[in-house]
């Protein structure tokens, strides 16, 4: 597979769940990384939030799913890392892509979420040990 195919220019961020978003903050701030973005998003039904941070050319996403889903969290081992994140220029042509050469691809479509300024759009596919790669478009307008 030829990654120009894809586009992919570089890790776009980390994802890291977390049970309180604010000790999560306050603790990356200690190291060096400043709130770019704040946002909520629903899951199943019930709002969780997102906060990324970033330090220099690494930005890291952290986030904590809704109460109602903290079990969840737990299952997972909290502070695991969740998911990386390739950012794509154009995420429709990536999905058909993957999907056209029978990746393992989470979503039926790429999802729209209002994260920075005009929102961005991703989707995930599964790795060979069952990890999740995102393919992120941050949208320009």
């Amino acid at each position: 597979m030829k990654t120009k195919q894809l586009g992919i220019r570089t890790i776009q961020h980390i994802g890291i769940p977390t049970a309180d978003l604010g000790r999560s903050q306050r603790f990356y701030k200690s190291l060096g990384f400043t709130n770019v973005m704040s946002s909520g998003f629903e899951h199943n039904g019930a709002q969780g939030k997102v906060a990324m941070m970033r330090s220099g050319e690494v930005t890291i996403e952290i986030y904590q799913l809704p109460d109602s889903e903290f079990e969840l969290i737990r299952q997972r081992k909290i502070g695991v890392i969740d998911h990386i994140a390739f950012d794509v220029p154009d995420i429709d042509r990536a999905f058909q892509y993957l999907k056209e050469n029978k990746f393992a691809i989470v979503e039926d479509g790429p999802v729209y979420l209002p994260f920075w300024k005009n929102g961005c759009k991703y989707f995930n596919i599964l790795g060979p040990n069952g990890e999740r790669i995102e393919f992120n478009q941050i949208l320009e307008a």
